[in-house]
């Protein structure tokens, strides 16, 4: 007879190496929740990162977690978690908890046992904090030789801020991420900026559902959505308003809503960005399936940290590596 799942979760804290700013704010440590769900004497774990700007916390997460205890005493698996759980961290957490588990039981990788391309090494973003020009300047001047870089702007001053960035990194590619802090009157201004900076890519520029003047404008460069959207069901309404999705598991709620969703959004035209909240690389360890679908890559946030997790995934230069099976899956 084959043992219930036990599920233990708890929240952990690690601290920024610094300050991480973006348009919302500053934090000096990651807050992330982790499961870990045991069966016949295998442990599968799984880390979400619970986000205010959806109405999580890190305790709600955590209640939320400790209530599906029952369902899976009662054989809860991934797939009936899809609709037992709202997407959303928790239901990451739990998502690829189940997932890491199931590749331990069957002694395969996970990729394998999905049916999926084995991920491989990849070129990661590497993320500029929202600060002044002249700051955000010294920053990006410390890193310039890297290939791709994500820089956060916050509004009023966003165009010289460009462009000091600009002239520090002038070889690497750049993707702006605005966080909805542009509005109708600074949209098309900022948007120019960027293209004549030679921006690759702008992220979420407007508030989300306050977004609908993208789909009236010429926009001049490639324009992706990130708190516009979070599921499968989210694509088909943003085809004329973004050109591109940023798939993020805690959106998702797990891999594998995730994977659908890479799946329909490369059928609806969509370029994809693989992205993350600042986490510990057992959260990206999972995304990096996702990878061979990405047109850009963003998994850098424990190269944001003051330290990672034991074993953590292989940050080499530019390049992020698949994870180790002790890992995860």
């Amino acid at each position: 007879m084959t043992s219930s799942k036990l599920l233990v979760s708890r929240i952990e804290r690690w601290p920024i190496a610094g300050r991480f700013t973006i348009s919302r704010g500053t934090k000096t440590q990651a807050v992330t929740v982790m499961a870990e769900v045991s069966q016949g004497g295998l442990i599968g774990r799984g880390e979400c990162v619970p986000y205010p700007r959806y109405g999580e916390t890190p305790e709600a997460t955590l209640a939320t977690l400790q209530s599906m205890q029952a369902p899976l005493s009662r054989g809860l698996d991934r797939r009936a978690l899809q609709t037992a759980m709202p997407p959303g961290a928790a239901r990451n957490a739990l998502d690829c908890a189940l997932l890491d588990l199931e590749a331990k039981t069957a002694g395969q990788r996970v990729w394998n046992l999905l049916g999926r391309a084995a991920p491989e090494p990849c070129t990661t973003a590497y993320t500029i904090s929202l600060a002044s020009p002249e700051a955000m300047a010294a920053a990006t001047e410390r890193v310039a030789h890297r290939p791709l870089l994500k820089i956060k702007l916050g509004g009023q001053g966003d165009g010289a801020r460009i462009a000091a960035v600009r002239k520090a990194a002038p070889q690497s590619q750049l993707i702006v991420d605005a966080n909805e802090a542009w509005t109708s009157d600074t949209l098309e201004q900022n948007l120019k900026g960027c293209a004549d900076a030679g921006v690759t890519l702008v992220e979420q520029p407007l508030p989300a559902g306050q977004d609908e003047l993208l789909a009236r404008i010429r926009r001049p460069l490639p324009v992706c959505a990130d708190e516009s959207v979070h599921d499968s069901a989210s694509l088909p309404g943003l085809r004329d308003r973004y050109d591109a999705v940023n798939i993020k598991l805690d959106k998702a709620g797990g891999l594998t809503e995730a994977m659908a969703m890479a799946d329909a959004a490369q059928a609806l035209g969509f370029q994809i960005m693989i992205g993350c909240m600042v986490a510990t690389s057992l959260s990206m360890a999972p995304a990096m399936l996702l990878t061979r679908q990405a047109r850009f890559v963003d998994l850098d946030g424990p190269l944001l940290l003051a330290r990672d997790r034991d074993g953590g995934l292989r940050y080499d230069h530019n390049m992020v590596y698949p994870p180790e099976a002790a890992l995860w899956g």
